[in-house]
């Protein structure tokens, strides 16, 4: 199996970074850090940083054709921007169920925006698709923990992490209605004392999948038939999420998390919750806009 290194790019102590989204207009990174409400993006060249604090949780956001942002936080769907900074609610699937927040999602090449859920029960979280048109859809039930999802360059796969089976799921996808059928697993990640948990994907430009592992001290590559080709190894043990970045989006751009390690743990990772990048060999699939 081939071997990088991934290297550090920006020091933030994020308590839980995810999401890490690169903007196919604008050309700078953005990100989230879940548990302290901050939203984070980058100048042009990954120099300079701006972060702006949100009273809510952000698991996921997607970038708006027409402009700003789709979040999905603790509070449902949502629209927002930098600009005026104003939410305007669209809709919230998640009235009346305690401890339950939209965790990780991602815009289809279709420009509708997939966001899972997660619960501390780990047993009734679900999938759901909010569509441009307004329409919202609940396409999984019965998750434990809604995490990395991507589609395939010819648009005939989705890939899907529920991180509490250890595993990604493979589905046939129809690109006209959005539908998904035929779910298999992919990969199944043992679980032993290591607890290596699959968390956000991406998928690039050849069709292979890029699954972050918490737990795992990095990222692995795995063909479409579900082999691992390739290990990136981050000096964080919590590896979170992964996007592909850059002017020719040949960067794999990484989050991590510090949360719960213990301050013993902290001390042989300094750089835990930090964001990190691994120039390949690969290009990724561009990032898609809601709309």
């Amino acid at each position: 199996m081939e071997t990088y290194q991934a290297e550090h790019l920006f020091r933030v102590l994020n308590a839980l970074g995810e999401g890490p989204l690169w903007h196919p207009i604008e050309k700078r990174l953005y990100w989230t850090d879940i548990l302290t409400g901050t939203l984070y993006r980058t100048n042009t060249d990954l120099t300079i940083l701006e972060k702006t604090f949100l009273d809510i949780q952000v698991g996921a956001f997607a970038f708006r054709r027409n402009g700003g942002l789709i979040l999905a936080s603790d509070h449902g769907f949502m629209e927002w921007s930098f600009e005026d900074h104003q939410i305007t609610y669209l809709w919230n699937p998640l009235i009346g169920q305690m401890g339950v927040r939209l965790n990780d999602g991602k815009v289809d090449p279709a420009g509708r925006f997939w966001a899972g859920s997660m619960d501390i029960k780990h047993q009734k979280a679900k999938l759901y698709r909010l569509d441009p048109d307004g329409e919202h859809h609940t396409m999984l039930k019965g998750i434990g923990i809604s995490n990395g999802i991507g589609w395939s360059p010819d648009h005939k796969r989705m890939y899907y992490t529920d991180s509490y089976q250890y595993t990604i799921y493979e589905f046939d996808y129809d690109l006209a209605s959005g539908d998904i059928t035929n779910q298999k697993p992919f990969v199944v990640l043992p679980k032993d004392e290591r607890e290596i948990v699959p968390d956000g994907l991406c998928v690039d430009a050849d069709g292979y999948i890029w699954s972050a592992q918490w737990n795992g001290w990095g990222i692995t590559r795995y063909n479409p038939q579900g082999e691992a080709v390739v290990h990136v190894e981050v000096p964080a043990q919590r590896v979170t999420s992964c996007c592909f970045g850059g002017e020719n989006l040949d960067m794999l751009i990484i989050t991590t998390s510090r949360a719960d390690l213990s301050e013993e743990a902290l001390s042989n990772q300094p750089y835990a919750g930090d964001v990190f990048v691994c120039k390949v060999p690969v290009q990724g699939q561009e990032t898609n806009l809601f709309g």
